[in-house]
């Protein structure tokens, strides 16, 4: 059980930094992050939202997002049909169109609004691709990942009381029986 939210922003940042270096990502890729609050605190998804605990796992999260110079994704709750916020640049970046929502813990989810709060220009955008992520308690990030994607396995699988999952992808392979492949891709 974690005890404080230092502990919650220290774990959160750890399991990100063994993410993005086991993902190898490169500077300017995306990463999406799902993120129950209420699992976190031990209670079923949706139910008890807390803004302080998703700005803990948000800040240890972004730092190691920041600090390889990719892109955050923050997925919202299904109340917003798990939209997204991003930087306005990287929905420039990427193409993606604005939608015209703003989070709130309870339409949205504490980690989306504390996303919100905390980015320099958010915007919300409906879709991703990202290229990693991370689903902390059952928020069900698959549908903003690339199509192959690949379990990554950390030193740890919760956070909190949340069960964590983590993705990375990779490029589809294509060709038949004579074909080759690029070691480092996979």
């Amino acid at each position: 059980m974690v005890e404080n939210l230092e502990d919650l922003r220290a774990l959160a940042g750890k399991a990100a930094g063994e993410l993005l270096d086991k993902a190898k990502v490169r500077p300017g890729q995306l990463m999406v992050v799902g993120c129950s609050s209420s699992e976190v605190g031990g209670h079923r998804i949706g139910t008890d939202s807390n803004v302080e605990t998703a700005a803990a796992l948000f800040d240890g999260i972004y730092e190691q997002v920041k600090k390889r110079g990719l892109f955050l994704a923050a997925q919202c709750c299904e109340h917003l049909n798990r939209a997204l916020i991003i930087e306005r640049e990287a929905a420039e970046k990427f193409g993606y169109e604005q939608v015209n929502v703003v989070p709130q813990p309870k339409a949205g989810g504490s980690f989306g609004t504390t996303a919100y709060a905390r980015f320099s220009d958010p915007v919300a955008v409906e879709h991703v691709r990202a290229d990693c992520g991370m689903d902390i308690g059952g928020t069900l990030i698959g549908m903003h990942l690339k199509e192959v994607a690949v379990p990554v396995r950390l030193s740890m699988d919760h956070i909190g009381e949340a069960v964590l999952l983590c993705a990375r992808t990779r490029p589809k392979f294509v060709g038949g029986v004579r074909a080759h492949y690029d070691e480092n891709l996979l």
